[in-house]
């Protein structure tokens, strides 16, 4: 695997997770906002979710998916960690050894 699969791999994983973060803050009742910002949120996060799924497409097409699927894997990780610091979301201690694993089981995957 090249190293601009990896990277793009890595980079489809940002996509999904940054148009999942406006999808969040477009509907959160939390943050009262005017329509407008909604409507912008929610665009921008159907465009990174359209980036994340063609860039995704290309890369079944000329990948194995035995190598780039685990890097789905990240997803869970970096959402989490993207609502701690973009949300400010409070994450227990389960949660942070539980990102430790899935870290370390991706580590594992990949460098087979």
């Amino acid at each position: 695997m090249t190293a601009l699969t990896i990277l793009l791999c890595v980079a489809c994983q940002f996509f999904l997770v940054g148009g999942q973060l406006f999808f969040k803050h477009a509907m959160s009742p939390r943050l009262p906002q005017p329509k407008s910002a909604m409507a912008r949120n929610l665009f921008f996060g159907i465009v990174l979710q359209s980036v994340w799924f063609f860039l995704w497409l290309g890369l079944l097409q000329h990948q194995d998916l035995s190598k780039i699927f685990p890097f789905e894997g990240l997803n869970p990780a970096l959402l989490v960690l993207c609502a701690w610091v973009v949300l400010k979301e409070k994450l227990p201690t389960s949660a942070w050894l539980g990102l430790t694993v899935v870290c370390v089981g991706l580590a594992i995957v990949a460098g087979s």
